[in-house]
C-alpha cells in the first residue's frame, strides 16, 4: 500500500530480526523519533525470520513485510543463510532487505557485499540513518507496487506499534 509519495508504504511493517533485547528495545526508539507511519514484528533467530516470512507455523497469520532488518549474527542461522533463501524465493525476493552491524567497517569484514542485500546499517540505528535508508529503497517499493497493483489486499492489519 502506498501514500502517493514516492512508492513508501502508507503504514510500513517491519520485521526485525534481532537476538539482543537491548539492540531491539533501541531500534523501535530510534524508529518512533521518525515521522513514519510503522508497524514492528520482532523475531530473535534466523530460523524464526524464515518462518515469519514464508508464513509457517506460528507465523501462518503474519502479514508480508515492507522492509526486512535483518542482524547479521543470529542464533540457529546466519543472516547471510537469511539472505540467501530470500534471494531464492520469488514471493519474498522483492522484500528489501538491510543488514544491522555492529560496526561501520564490518561490511568489508563479513563480505556484505557480496550479500543479496539492499543496504547496511550500523547498530545502533538512528532515526537520521533510517530514513537516509527508506529514501534510497523508495524505488524498490514503487516497482513492487506497480508488480503487485492490480492483485487485491489480502492481509489483516496488526496492532500498531506507534
Amino acid at each position: 500500500m502506498s501514500n502517493g509519495a514516492g512508492g513508501l508504504p502508507a503504514t510500513l511493517e517491519i520485521l526485525l530480526v534481532e537476538d539482543n533485547p537491548g539492540d531491539v528495545r533501541l531500534t523501535k526508539e530510534s524508529l518512533r523519533a521518525t515521522p513514519i507511519d510503522h508497524t514492528f514484528h520482532v523475531v530473535d533467530d534466523g530460523s524464526d525470520a524464515l518462518d515469519f516470512l514464508h508464513r509457517r507455523g506460528e507465523f501462518a497469520d503474519a502479514p508480508r513485510p515492507d522492509l526486512v532488518l535483518l542482524d547479521f549474527k543470529l542464533p540457529r542461522l546466519n543472516g547471510d543463510e537469511v539472505a540467501t533463501e530470500i534471494e531464492g524465493t520469488p514471493e519474498i525476493e522483492e522484500i528489501p532487505l538491510v543488514v544491522l552491524t555492529g560496526h561501520p567497517a564490518q561490511d568489508r569484514v563479513l563480505g556484505l557485499d557480496e550479500l543479496p542485500i539492499d543496504d547496511a546499517m550500523t547498530k545502533p540505528v538512528d532515526a537520521d540513518g533510517f530514513l537516509e535508508t527508506l529514501r534510497s529503497l523508495e524505488t524498490s517499493w514503487s516497482r513492487t507496487e506497480l508488480e503487485t497493483e492490480s492483485t487485491p489486499a489480502s492481509e489483516s492489519e496488526s496492532e500498531r506499534a506507534r
